[in-house]
């Protein structure tokens, strides 16, 4: 079983909604739900992620953004937006999903992610980058 099908499978059986496989071969699990985790591993150490393989129960634009700046080598998700795939494509980061949507949906489920409809036109991923971690 590669690293990818081991985080996956990490993910699934403890329910968590973050799981990493650090470059160094560490691999640890995260339960904060949308980006938190992802902002709270990257503002401990902004270079944390460089190399990893990330297992994800959502990954929309704004997550893919920050992964792709923060140098994520793959990145699986159970759900994946639309808005996420040009980003990961445009900058090499391999990916695959169980689910492609649309979009992220809002917490109550009633429409679009606040994060996601802000950034879904926006090009530049160094900007969602800084605003999402400042």
């Amino acid at each position: 079983m590669n690293k990818l099908e081991q985080i996956k499978e990490i993910l699934h059986e403890k329910n968590a909604s973050l799981v990493v496989a650090y470059a160094n071969g560490d691999i640890k699990e995260y339960y904060q739900n949308r980006i938190k985790d992802i902002k709270s591993i990257l503002q401990e150490n902004s270079e944390a992620l460089k190399g990893a393989q990330i297992a994800d129960k959502v990954i929309g634009k704004v997550a893919a953004s920050i992964l792709t700046m923060a140098g994520v080598q793959e990145i699986y998700a159970d759900v994946m937006s639309q808005y996420a795939v040009p980003v990961l494509e445009k900058n090499g980061v391999k990916y695959e999903y169980q689910k492609l949507v649309e979009y992220v949906q809002n917490n109550d489920k009633t429409g679009m992610c606040p994060m996601e409809n802000k950034y879904k036109e926006e090009e530049d991923i160094h900007k969602i980058y800084q605003e999402m971690l400042d």
